[in-house]
């Protein structure tokens, strides 16, 4: 996959069972089924309905996307994020990507909470180098005490 600082959305397309296929400005393509999030997110229940979730346009120059007569907006980082996790076929970055979506970590928080670069961080989310054992003890052991500080 081409390399880019923020993904944008090329376009999206409303697919059954609430899955959506994106394609984002750098070509890449990805199916991201959104059901987990629709049931569990008050927010985003509406979106449960067929006829509705086939609603969806790209927004702001690709950076969401919208259900307008909703009033509900996905990032396009978000989507990606999820979309590499759903689409990826090592447990490992699956496993970092998920920690940094649950925290809403940016590369550069990712890296600070890791002690490693963002550049690295950006290297394990997308797959061009493998999550090490040692960065996956780091994300439980930040993990454990991040909830221990929000008791």
């Amino acid at each position: 996959m081409a390399s880019m600082k923020r993904p944008r959305l090329k376009s999206a397309t409303a697919l059954p069972e609430q899955r959506l296929r994106l394609e984002f400005i750098d070509g890449s393509r990805y199916t991201v089924g959104l059901a987990p999030d629709i049931e569990r997110l008050p927010g985003l229940r509406p979106l449960q309905d067929a006829t509705a979730f086939a609603q969806i346009v790209v927004a702001d120059d690709g950076w969401t996307v919208e259900w307008p007569d909703l009033d509900i907006q996905i990032g396009a980082d978000t989507l990606w994020l999820d979309a590499i996790e759903q689409n990826s076929h090592d447990e490992a970055q699956r496993e970092f990507l998920r920690w940094r979506v649950r925290h809403a970590l940016s590369l550069s928080a990712a890296g600070n909470a890791l002690g490693i670069t963002p550049r690295t961080v950006s290297a394990y989310g997308t797959g061009a180098r493998p999550v090490p054992k040692v960065v996956r003890l780091a994300i439980k052991g930040w993990e454990s005490e991040h909830n221990r500080r929000d008791k």
